[in-house]
């Protein structure tokens, strides 16, 4: 066990609540030593049109499963630097850095990370992937059990493993017991349709004992990368009860946009992405952006960090964009203020700061100190417009801050 990473994520996580709550907490954070997220389930397009990147920017995101920090790199920033607390997510962000500068063509990028189940990705990885790895990470991916490389998993559908495959495969199995095949969905030609399909076929299945019961024990959501605080943010939504607010969240993904446009729909309901050649998917994926993307990946690095604790190397005035998915929802009050400090220190006049909540409400105001949050200000025609875009569907809200200096 790495424990200097399990020391971090049991600070990130652990609050000052009852014990059976910080039971669930360390719970939670040995989980997030491991695989969470193979795919990061917030929208870069949305965070793009935010942040609208420019040649001189340095920014500074969370890692999760690197989708983000790849895609903003096809913009050309100066720098992006993510971090992240699990070692599994920081060697996946390394991995798909190596892909993008060494691997021969798109076709292969799309191969590995696109497809991500053929026996041929051990062969570009052993080629061309093998060697341009540090030291960790080659460990990480060519260790496992004494029988199977990690790196298999791309051979046998990346996106069915981590802690978030792993539970979509329990929602497909739920789904299954109650005779819905999404298959209908994913060749559905209308929102119309769709929305049918929610109707009739999805929203009952909030109905079944067995949805109503797993929905009521805060470490059922797990899998979805959600705390126990975060749980009661959402079930605060929802009058104390999560149910209704996942069926919302839910029949957002289902309905609000095309399905041929949602990547996030095709991994929630097939497990991958549409095969389609004109499929819908992340910014760094997409034919169109490979060369930039390989002109500017050597601007992006990886770290095993907590976002304060890099921030606080930084020198003052330095960074011009933050990406903090939904970590606050995480921390406490002493922590959010923490965070607040080294971003507004490290924060040139102009900087954005976009985060998500699991509940819709800005949970800053009350919480950081006035005199912090007083030199930023907020935009709530963006946030709004980023909250209503947001393909992924599974947060509250999103939202957008500017540095007023």
């Amino acid at each position: 066990m790495n424990i200097s990473a399990q020391a971090q994520l049991d600070a990130a996580v652990r609050q000052d609540t009852d014990a059976t709550t910080g039971h669930l907490e360390q719970l939670f954070s040995r989980l997030f030593l491991g695989l969470v997220y193979p795919q990061i389930w917030e929208d870069p397009v949305v965070d793009l049109a935010a942040l609208q990147i420019s040649p001189d920017d340095n920014l500074v995101c969370i890692a999760s499963g690197s989708c983000n920090m790849m895609s903003y790199l096809t913009a050309g920033p100066a720098s992006v630097t993510a971090v992240d607390l699990s070692p599994a997510h920081v060697a996946l962000g390394r991995l798909k850095l190596a892909a993008a500068q060494n691997l021969p063509d798109h076709a292969a990028l799309y191969q590995f990370f696109g497809r991500a189940d053929m026996a041929s990705n051990m062969r570009l990885y052993d080629r061309y992937l093998r060697h341009s790895l540090d030291d960790q990470s080659r460990a990480f991916w060519e260790g496992g059990s004494p029988f199977r490389r990690r790196l298999s998993l791309f051979q046998k559908g990346f996106y069915q493993y981590g802690l978030l495959g792993r539970f979509l495969g329990a929602v497909h199995l739920v789904a299954r017991l109650g005779r819905v095949d999404f298959s209908r969905l994913l060749a559905a030609r209308t929102q119309t349709e769709q929305q049918a399909f929610f109707d009739t076929e999805i929203a009952p299945l909030f109905d079944m004992w067995l949805v109503k019961k797993l929905a009521g024990f805060r470490a059922s959501l797990f899998g979805l990368g959600i705390p126990p605080a975060q749980y009661d943010k959402l079930a605060a939504d929802g009058g104390g009860d999560v149910l209704p607010v996942l069926r919302e969240r839910v029949r957002k993904l289902t309905c609000d946009f095309p399905i041929r446009e949602n990547y996030f729909a095709w991994q929630a309901f097939a497990r991958c992405y549409d095969p389609s050649p004109d499929a819908a998917l992340p910014p760094y994926l997409q034919p169109q952006n490979f060369e930039a993307l390989r002109s500017y990946a050597n601007r992006g690095r990886i770290v095993n960090q907590s976002l304060t604790d890099h921030l606080a190397t930084a020198p003052d005035g330095s960074k011009q964009g933050y990406v903090l998915l939904d970590a606050q929802d995480w921390m406490n009050d002493a922590q959010l203020n923490a965070l607040w400090r080294e971003i507004t220190r490290t924060a040139s006049p102009g900087a954005r700061v976009i985060f998500r909540t699991g509940g819709t409400a800005d949970i800053l105001p009350g919480r950081v100190a006035p005199a912090l949050l007083g030199r930023w200000s907020y935009d709530d025609e963006a946030s709004k417009d980023g909250s209503a875009r947001d393909r992924s569907a599974i947060y509250g809200a999103f939202h957008l801050y500017h540095f007023e200096g």
